[in-house]
């Protein structure tokens, strides 16, 4: 019999209970952007192709890239003028699992050219001038 009291005045104060308004600013919300096209879901592996390069004769820059995807299969090669003269491209695939498999080749030959030192700094000592006793007269 204490217990159903001691259960119906615990229902009681709870039912009772007010809710007591909470102070200070509301919780932050956030609504992420929703984008403005309309893009296709994506069905399947990826399928892309894409090439770029640079080439500037004035500062010698000459590098490029190109890779082509296919499902699981990519093929592609990047290229770059190197400081020696040479020109380094690197072929590559990637089938599936099979991992990053490369092949490195080099065009030209190395140029090193003699070097030239380009700074040629003054001597900084200068001896003092030697002292000359002025004549006396007597």
């Amino acid at each position: 019999m204490v217990l159903k009291v001691f259960i119906l005045a615990a229902l009681l104060a709870i039912a009772s209970a007010e809710k007591r308004p909470t102070y200070g600013p509301p919780p932050p919300t956030y609504n992420p952007p929703v984008p403005s096209y309309n893009a296709p879901e994506p069905v399947g592996p990826a399928q892309y192709n894409f090439n770029w390069a640079v080439k500037d004769d004035y500062s010698g820059n000459d590098f490029g890239h190109d890779e082509t995807r296919n499902g699981y299969d990519t093929q592609g090669s990047y290229y770059v003028q190197l400081p020696d003269g040479r020109l380094q491209r690197v072929s590559y695939t990637v089938n599936g699992d099979s991992g990053f498999l490369a092949q490195v080749e080099y065009q030209g030959e190395a140029q090193y050219p003699a070097q030239q030192p380009s700074y040629k700094p003054a001597p900084t000592y200068q001896p003092a001038p030697t002292y000359q006793p002025a004549p006396t007269y007597s």
